[in-house]
């Protein structure tokens, strides 16, 4: 054998060389596998030979099969990150809620996959508005719909899937690709919800950990968790209690130890009463909505008047995210520091996502998403009977309401009953129209008149 003429054994050393290509170190240890068990190898356009030649011939066979391929997934990268940033969703597998279309000049483009994208919008629209306070909430909201596609064969969605979901840019409407270099853009699709919905969810799940919805919060108990004890300010648990007879009987209780209150039962029947009697008293009355309705059309008026205004606003906000982003590519040029220029293009990230919001709520000045008389309708109906809304209401509504017109739980007393509420601003509002006596004024004024 000439001298450094390569073989087997040496390929298959202890220390590869470094040139040697991964795939090609895999075939050798696999032939290499295959010779210390007897087994032979056929191929039938190859004749396998144990000599150095053919040894020599198969190693080389196996680079350059693996140097296609390394080329042929280049250009496939290379197409892929070219579509990216046109906009274009790539990967095999659309997110969930969207389906991809064939188009004669586009190619596969996103669109809505019916009815799941409407269930993802009002999921990720009530996480974003505080209508589910946690992850968990919003799972569970998901699991019971029934043309939601579930994870596991139970009925259920993994954890993990949540906070995906909730992540996702690509339900606002843009798509990216750190990986390649390409950062956030508009896409060619159609999001399930707005980019400043986005922002909103991002904030809320950049704000901590929150208390997990508790499970044991069923229809029976609606308002366990949320009604306080007025001795020790502590949640009241809740539990059916047998009697002698066999028959069940609904009970609300502190489970505070020392507390005066502790293990006392309270009905459930009168405690719901009771809190039904509080909400009945901050629903205003209806001839309050006329006047209400006509000075919310004002303010709606008013704001409309000023979109003009509102949109110059806007317009200088991102000339000024534009100058400050030049400002930072020149910048850039000049550094040589690779953690200053890393620094430099975490800012400029950031600014292109306030760009973002700036041109699209640009975009919605002076288009509202409804009409007035559909909005104030909206709110309204809600205003003017929450004590109906929960008395027909399911329990994540009545968990709605709760939120929606209380600021903090109430504390209830066994002896007097549910203590003085903090109410939301709109029911302090309409309210405050309601006390006190009101009539015209005279023409002289209420006070005598003075020489």
């Amino acid at each position: 054998m000439a001298l450094g003429t390569p073989t087997l054994a040496w390929f298959c050393a202890a220390k590869w060389p470094v040139f040697t290509p991964p795939l090609t170190v895999f075939h050798i240890k696999l032939r290499q596998e295959f010779k210390a068990r007897g087994a032979s190898v056929e191929c039938l356009n190859f004749r396998f030979e144990d000599t150095p030649e053919g040894t020599f011939v198969e190693t080389i066979m196996a680079a350059q099969g693996e140097l296609e391929r390394e080329q042929n997934r280049r250009q496939t990268i290379q197409k892929m990150k070219a579509r990216v940033e046109k906009g274009y969703y790539v990967w095999n597998t659309p997110p969930r809620g969207l389906r991809y279309e064939a188009r004669r000049d586009e190619g596969k483009v996103l669109v809505r996959d019916e009815p799941v994208a409407s269930i993802l919008t009002e999921a990720l629209e009530g996480f974003a508005n505080g209508r589910f306070e946690t992850q968990v909430e919003v799972k569970r909201f998901l699991e019971a719909q029934p043309l939601y596609p579930k994870d596991l064969p139970d009925g259920t969605i993994r954890n993990q899937r949540i906070p995906e979901l909730l992540s996702n840019t690509t339900y606002a409407g843009y798509v990216e690709a750190p990986s390649w270099g390409v950062s956030l853009r508009k896409g060619q699709h159609d999001g399930l919800i707005t980019f400043q919905t986005f922002g909103r969810i991002q904030e809320r799940l950049r704000g901590g950990a929150k208390a997990p919805a508790r499970k044991d919060i069923s229809a029976d108990f609606p308002l366990r968790g949320f009604i306080l004890c007025d001795d020790c300010d502590k949640p009241l648990t809740a539990c059916w209690s047998t009697s002698k007879t066999g028959q069940k009987h609904p009970y609300y209780m502190c489970k505070t130890k020392g507390c005066e209150s502790y293990r006392k039962s309270i009905r459930r029947d009168q405690l719901h009463g009771d809190f039904e009697d509080v909400l009945q008293s901050v629903q205003p009355r209806r001839g309050l909505f006329q006047i209400a309705k006509a000075m919310f059309a004002d303010a709606w008026n008013q704001r409309l008047s000023q979109s003009g205004d509102t949109r110059a606003t806007v317009k200088r906000e991102i000339a000024k995210i534009e100058k400050d982003v030049e400002g930072l590519l020149d910048r850039i040029v000049e550094a040589s520091n690779a953690t200053v220029i890393a620094a430099y293009e975490k800012r400029i990230s950031d600014y292109e996502r306030q760009k973002i919001l700036a041109e699209e709520k640009l975009a919605q000045i002076g288009r509202p998403q409804k009409a007035f008389e559909e909005s104030f309708e909206l709110a309204c109906r809600f205003l003017a009977s929450p004590c109906n809304i929960w008395e027909s209401g399911s329990l994540e509504v009545r968990r709605t309401v709760l939120r929606l017109v209380f600021l903090k739980p109430l504390a209830y007393s066994r002896k007097q009953g549910v203590g003085t509420p903090e109410i939301s601003f709109p029911f302090r509002a309409l309210g405050s129209f309601s006390v006190g006596h009101w009539e015209m004024a005279r023409w002289g004024g209420f006070e005598p008149p003075t020489p």
